[in-house]
């Protein structure tokens, strides 16, 4: 009876031991191939290297080479198995995976103790993972939490592990695993905490990094550097007990004793980066590559801007800066007093009213038209269309010289100068010297009614700087990628002329007369400046923008409302910014004085009847936001034309021509023939203006 007994029951277990013997084969043979089909497509250890999967880094830097902003991924330099120190591969492993050396890439004690948590605790599959598998699951899958994907998981690091070396697996582990702050791979976590390569790390600052990759934003040593620091002393009785280190040692490491690096200020900076990175978009063809953005923004001129905006506007106002050196190039820029308050960049995107700044294209016109400096006009009360604009000193000087009242910017000077040349042709001066804003033609625009960018008008005062020459304003010298080669180089076009010389020196004799004896005097710095102060009414915003030594700047203050600012004049905070920046911006650069006196050519005609028009070719249109709109190929701009001329006709055979060898030399790339002597400038015509009062009506003058 008991044989008969016991034979079902052997059947039974013979049966089960079969089916799970044949169950285990199947299981198993499944895993080859899963193995097997896992390890064919598993990419190639050069293309594991390059980190493309990790997303594109965009390294942008100043003037002077060093880093302004990272964007996106910060990788590093890569690190062979034999160039990562030795404490920081045994850190890893002590920390992440003690049996890293024995395992064929999953951890069985690993595995045991992950399911008798889950069964015991619940909430979910829990487990020790290996480095292997961290990796497997960093480069192709995510971090959800389930079965299939801990299945996938075991798979994918057992081909790892089949297909590389340990010391490959490894090294691809350190220079791939995400460490906080952006940065992936040790070298990239050493020096944005450290300062320094992962090449040179110590003990502490090993421990330090080993220990973030259980919780990157908890112990991250930007966010809680005493966090950091206790966790590192984990890692560090972690080392002694894998034999690592010893206890000596591990006594011997400080890291409470460790030097943080402090994160790079990013506050205003952050205003010329979302003012500059968009414009990738158009200078370059798309790639996944990391590149480096080398731009015009210099740190420390960015830091002297800073500064002088927040220490000179107003309580309740806000400022603004742009800074251009002669070729175009932004050496700062300064949005708003604090970028982390309001990212709303005023100095790209704002539009608001010049005041009498805008008093630069009334004389420009003036000038181009044949006032001279030295013109004699009348600052007596005018009247065009109703209108009848009046002085800040609410009283008339009488006859004054066209200097001295731009100097003490005469609002009824400028109203009869805008009825005699033409609003239109004002209008026309200024579009042509880059305001893309509309502008109208009103007889009040004379005194800047019509909105504008700062980065506009600062740039319009640099064309004159620079003799007549149109400049354009631009961020970005060059791109390249991570290894040097060049995707973009900016090139300058010097050869777009707006007015003629004579016209530009002339502007500028009037606008140093504006800082050294009129409005603009809080402006002065100890060297030749030449600038313009505005004011719009009530107060409700000021303006300075003026150049010295070959740098333009322009400063606007005012509240982002249009409310009154009690005392905001052009002359008093926006001025005293404009000298407190212009002293440092200025300091290591060559005293340059003003070429005033350039000499008109012999054979120029009556100037109404030859005018200068150069709408430059790399004329620079803006979106809404105050971003730089590209031509497209073969889209000319058209050029203004002065109201009612004729269409230019040929000179005659024999005379001189406007060429490019007069341009030449006009602008300063050779100089004029000696024996050429200028003809006297046309003086103001007074027939068409209101007497003052107590004055006869002056005889016409003959043209």
């Amino acid at each position: 009876m008991a044989g008969n007994a016991s034979s079902p029951l052997k059947r039974f277990f013979v049966t089960s031991f079969k089916v799970g013997l044949y169950t285990g084969l199947v299981a198993l043979i499944a895993l080859v191939v899963a193995v097997g089909v896992a390890m064919s497509q598993l990419p190639s250890y050069q293309q594991l290297v390059r980190r493309d999967d990790l997303g594109q880094m965009i390294r942008v830097r100043g003037a002077d080479g060093s880093v302004l902003v990272s964007m996106g991924p910060s990788f590093g330099e890569w690190l062979t198995y034999d160039e990562i120190p030795p404490v920081m591969r045994d850190a890893m492993i002590a920390v992440e995976d003690r049996r890293f050396w024995y395992h064929p890439g999953v951890d069985p004690v690993g595995i045991v103790r992950g399911i008798q948590v889950s069964v015991t605790q619940g909430g979910g599959v829990r487990g020790v993972s290996t480095i292997a598998q961290q990796l497997a699951r960093n480069v192709f899958l995510t971090s959800k939490r389930s079965y299939a994907r801990k299945l996938r998981e075991a798979i994918l690091a057992l081909a790892l592990e089949r297909r590389f070396s340990k010391e490959q697996i490894l090294e691809l582990y350190l220079n791939r695993v995400y460490f906080g702050g952006g940065a992936y791979g040790i070298d990239a976590a050493s020096r944005l905490f450290f300062g320094h390569s992962a090449e040179d790390m110590s003990v502490s600052e090993a421990a330090i990094i080993a220990g973030l990759v259980k919780a990157p934003s908890n112990y991250s040593p930007t966010a809680d550097a005493e966090a950091a620091r206790e966790r590192a002393n984990v890692v560090l009785d972690l080392m002694v007990r894998s034999g690592a280190i010893t206890a000596a040692q591990a006594a011997t490491a400080e890291p409470a004793d460790v030097k943080l690096v402090a994160p790079a200020k990013q506050n205003s900076v952050r205003y010329f980066t979302d003012w500059v990175l968009p414009q990738l978009d158009t200078l370059i063809d798309e790639t996944g590559d990391p590149i480096e953005v080398w731009t015009t923004l210099d740190p420390a001129m960015q830091k002297a801007a800073d500064e002088a905006i927040n220490a000179n506007t107003p309580a309740g106002a806000q400022g603004a800066l742009v800074s251009l050196d002669r070729d175009g190039a932004v050496r700062a820029m300064i949005g708003g007093k604090d970028y982390v308050d309001s990212i709303y960049n005023r100095a790209t995107q704002a539009q608001r009213q010049p005041g009498s700044a805008f008093k630069l294209f009334v004389y420009l016109t003036a000038l181009e038209t044949g006032y001279t400096p030295d013109t004699t006009v009348t600052d007596q009360p005018v009247t065009i269309n109703g209108w009848s604009p009046r002085n800040n000193s609410r009283r008339f000087s009488g006859p004054i010289s066209l200097r001295g009242a731009f100097s003490l910017s005469l609002n009824t000077v400028s109203a009869q100068i805008g009825q005699q040349v033409g609003f239109g042709t004002i209008a026309d001066m200024a579009r042509r010297f880059g305001i893309t804003t509309p502008v109208n033609t009103h007889p009040s625009m004379v005194l800047g009614t019509s909105d504008v960018r700062l980065i506009d008008m600062t740039r319009a005062f640099a064309a004159v700087q620079r003799k007549g020459a149109a400049v354009t304003p631009y961020g970005i010298a060059k791109v390249t990628l991570s290894d040097g080669t060049v995707l973009y180089q900016h090139q300058s076009d010097e050869n777009r002329v707006l007015v003629a010389p004579w016209v530009a020196a002339q502007m500028t004799d009037l606008l140093q007369s504006a800082v050294m004896t009129g409005t603009g005097r809080a402006a002065q710095i100890g060297r030749p400046v030449a600038g313009k102060t505005g004011t719009t009414s009530s107060n409700k915003d000021g303006w300075f923008i003026g150049f010295s030594s070959g740098l333009t700047t322009g400063v606007w203050m005012g509240r982002d409302d249009a409310k009154t600012v009690g005392g905001l004049q052009g002359g008093t905070a926006p001025a005293r910014a404009f000298r407190d920046y212009m002293i440092q911006a200025t300091a290591k650069r060559p005293i340059e004085q003003f070429d005033v006196q350039v000499a008109l050519p012999d054979w120029q005609t009556e100037p109404d009847a030859e005018s200068w028009y150069g709408a430059p070719e790399d004329f620079m249109m803006v979106d809404p936001d105050g971003n730089p709109i590209p031509q497209q190929p073969g889209q000319e701009q058209p050029l203004p034309r002065e109201p009612g001329g004729e269409e230019e006709q040929a000179p005659p055979p024999g005379e001189e021509r406007l060429d490019q060898q007069w341009l030449d030399r006009a602008i300063g790339r050779e100089r004029p023939a000696p024996n050429r002597q200028p003809q006297p400038q046309r003086q103001l015509r007074q027939d068409t203006l209101p007497p003052a009062p107590g004055q006869r009506q002056p005889a016409p003058q003959p043209q």
